[in-house]
């Protein structure tokens, strides 16, 4: 069996591969693994620095003391525009890969980086006002969307079987990016260096990125711009069920991601050097986890790890609780510490389980082998873009909870109870929709029908 070709006509330049077929396993082990894996470093780079410029705002706002005249509700307000551009951003980034090939809109996306990066530099100094500081952290948001375009892109280079694996290496060397820039401001502001010299630190990575995108990155031509797919995609319950899911575990990782230095200097005290020496340990631990929970996913299904993953981030929420009303910093940061890593390990179950959804679908419609396989990466890669916009939104909602319980009761007990009756929804939906008992035909038994390989089996199909 040889990889299809494309129906397009050829085109010229611009590193383009016509013939591309993940699934053959001749095919994969000739020359696919090979390209797939280096296309998955050089997506890695770049959207690490993705998210580093989107999450910049949440270690810029730890250099704003009180002559910047800006109060936390301001402060958390500044984040929030940032992630709410993140998560609009995605959407379009989704299909952009399709329009123009991933490696071309990760050039692009990559150099659209040095215009935030660029704006904060000239700006950042007391006296600047607060609509320019707003204008600058709406700009960064465009780095959320490199995570859309990087995973849609991945999406297609892998076959079903690794999908697990390789998207949560993917979006784990992206999530490290918020850990390693607090890990830079954690360093400048302990070198009493300021704000521009970690944005100087920066501008020549974004840079290099995009350089490497363009040496070493390929298009995949086999993959168009399908309207019908989007749409499809738009109608299907499990593409708005996988989004309240990824609202639960990703929206979590970035809201936290950008609140949490945030509410140790306004909850408890801390200083910027003393928040900044504990904030990137969370978002650290939840970045390096997420492939664990992709793989995970690929042996036992999405679905199973998925439902105890909420169950375990809820008492993890409840000891928060608990320390944040008996004001005990010692059990909050590690409590919150925990959480961020059930974030991690729940972003990579989840998003493991869109691609087996819509395989699942397929050979419910009667649909096998490679038909089976394209019809689950058309609708897994169209369903990716808006699952991701919608649980970047959850970042949002997670910092506007801050603000309003700060404004309110000037501590973020009442955020964490919303967040915990969030994630008792969470795993409510997970067992009715995916596990329980009786459902008819669920995702995960009509997969593992098809498994071509018995002994692979578990990893191969499972939801």
């Amino acid at each position: 069996m040889t990889a299809p070709t494309s129906t397009a006509a050829p085109r010229k330049g611009g590193r383009w591969i016509e013939r591309w077929d993940p699934e053959d396993e001749g095919f994969w082990q000739r020359t696919g693994e090979r390209v797939a894996r280096r296309n998955l470093a050089f997506s890695v780079l770049s959207e690490h620095i993705g998210f580093s410029i989107w999450t910049l705002w949440s270690v810029l706002v730890l250099f704003m003391g009180p002559e910047y005249g800006i109060d936390p509700a301001g402060k958390f307000f500044l984040v929030s525009m940032a992630t709410l551009v993140g998560a609009v951003a995605r959407v379009p980034y989704t299909f952009a890969v399709a329009r123009f090939g991933g490696r071309n809109w990760t050039v692009f996306a990559a150099s659209l980086l040095l215009f935030p990066s660029v704006a904060a530099f000239l700006v950042m100094e007391p006296g600047t006002s607060y609509s320019t500081f707003m204008l600058c952290a709406l700009l960064t948001g465009v780095g959320g969307g490199n995570f859309a375009s990087s995973m849609t892109n991945i999406n297609g280079f892998f076959p079903l079987r690794r999908k697990g694996w390789a998207l949560g290496l993917n979006a784990g060397g992206g999530n490290i990016g918020v850990p390693v820039v607090q890990l830079v401001g954690l360093a400048v502001i302990g070198a009493a260096g300021g704000p521009r010299l970690l944005l100087g630190i920066y501008i020549p990575l974004i840079a290099v990125s995009a350089v490497c995108a363009f040496l070493f990155m390929d298009n995949l031509a086999p993959v168009r711009n399908d309207t019908g797919a989007a749409k499809e995609a738009v109608r299907d319950p499990h593409t708005w069920i996988m989004a309240f899911l990824y609202v639960g575990t990703f929206g979590s990782f970035i809201g936290y991601s950008f609140a949490f230095g945030l509410v140790l200097q306004t909850q408890f005290g801390r200083t910027p050097l003393q928040a900044a020496s504990i904030t990137f340990i969370g978002p650290l631990l939840g970045s390096l986890i997420r492939p664990v929970g992709g793989s995970l996913a690929d042996r036992f299904g999405g679905a199973r790890i998925t439902l105890w993953n909420f169950v375990a981030m809820g008492a993890a929420t409840a000891v928060i609780i608990v320390a944040s009303v008996q004001e005990s910093l010692t059990l909050f940061s590690a409590a919150f510490i925990a959480l961020f890593v059930l974030t991690g390990l729940g972003n990579g179950s989840t998003y493991k389980m869109i691609p087996g959804i819509f395989q699942a679908k397929a050979l419910a419609q009667g649909l096998g082998g490679e038909e089976a396989a394209a019809y689950g990466r058309r609708l897994s890669g169209a369903a990716m873009g808006l699952i991701g916009a919608v649980g970047a939104l959850g970042g949002l909602g997670i910092n506007m909870a801050f603000r309003q319980s700060f404004q309110s009761a000037g501590s973020g007990t009442g955020a964490f109870v919303a967040f915990l009756v969030c994630y008792v929804a969470c795993f409510v939906v997970t067992w009715a929709v995916y596990l329980r008992r009786g459902t008819p035909r669920r995702p995960d038994s009509i997969a593992s029908e098809a498994a071509p390989r018995p002994e692979r089996r578990l990893s191969y199909v499972q939801v």
